[in-house]
């Protein structure tokens, strides 16, 4: 039975397909009153919580608190096969499912695990990039100010009288 979606689902969907495996679980020990289901009705009550335990993990997305919710359902179904509340096949086919539940509950936590260390990189490059400062653009001097050269003074008109000044008409001599 394989319960991992397709490769691009994310976590999340690995424990939902982890939460189907629980509720198959939790169908497998429902009809479990008469004795030649191989399950009596009081250890099927407690697998049942247990089992409940564990969804209840896996839909909250919580992996590792499923696994050790798994672990005390393994550890029940042992008990309980060792006390004759349980037939071998019974046991079989509901540690098969733990077996599913296990390895899909592991994936989820790793590709959990591996995310958050990608977050966690990803945020400390960020926090150094903020911290490490940034090279100061070269300070490019100010342009002088343009200070406006007045133009040269127009040119005194040349005299061209040649030593001639009083002479002219009706001057005296």
């Amino acid at each position: 039975m394989t319960l991992i979606p397709s490769k691009g689902a994310g976590p999340g969907a690995r424990v939902s397909a982890s939460f189907i495996a629980v509720i198959m679980l939790a169908l497998l020990l429902t009809g479990c009153a008469p004795a030649e289901t191989g399950l009596q009705r009081n250890a099927a009550s407690q697998l049942q919580s247990r089992v409940l335990s564990v969804s209840q993990a896996a839909a909250a997305n919580d992996p590792a608190a499923a696994l050790k919710s798994l672990d005390v359902l393994e550890a029940d179904l042992a008990t309980s096969a060792r006390e004759g509340e349980v037939s071998e096949q019974r046991k079989r086919s509901i540690s098969t499912i733990i077996a599913d539940v296990r390895s899909d509950l592991t994936e989820a936590q790793t590709a959990a695990a591996k995310a958050a260390e990608a977050a966690a990189a990803e945020a400390e490059a960020e926090t150094e990039a903020a911290a490490t400062p940034q090279e100061a653009a070269p300070v490019v001097p100010a342009p002088a100010p343009i200070v406006p050269v007045p133009a040269p003074a127009a040119p005194v008109p040349a005299d061209h009288s040649k030593g001639n000044e009083g002479k002219g008409k009706g001057k005296n001599d």
